[in-house]
């Protein structure tokens, strides 16, 4: 049993590296901050929201919804606070890097977007 302990620990660590290795880093995220009855959020949900974890972009800066109603989430507090809704704040490392305020419609939303992301530090869209 002493013997297969060691050999237990180096396939574990092992696993650990690979897996870690695997997972993609989430350095940038685009908050949406949104609240209950908004109209815009929610046309906004209807053309844009069930397609954007499926787009590069989505891919980039995964969507995390933020309702002002509720308590500032502790990770965001180097984020200024919005009062309009829906606001998009492009986040990395903790740091706002972009914000659009308002929905201007999928034909515009995303050429402001892509503009947004292209000021992460390390962007991927073609």
């Amino acid at each position: 049993m002493r013997r297969l302990a060691p050999a237990l620990m180096l396939a574990l660590t092992m696993l650990s590296a690979l897996f870690a290795a695997e997972l993609p880093a989430r350095a940038a995220e685009l908050v949406m901050l949104e609240q209950p009855g908004c109209s815009w959020c929610k046309r906004w949900n209807e053309e844009i929201g069930t397609a954007y974890p499926n787009t590069q972009e989505g891919q980039l800066a995964p969507l995390r919804r933020v309702d002002i109603t509720q308590g500032w989430p502790a990770d965001l507090e180097r984020v200024p606070r919005g009062r309009l809704t829906p606001t998009f704040i492009l986040v990395e490392d903790g740091e706002e890097v972009a914000r659009l305020r308002g929905y201007p419609g999928a034909h515009f939303f995303w050429p402001v977007l892509n503009d947004m992301l292209s000021k992460l530090s390390s962007t991927s869209i073609n």
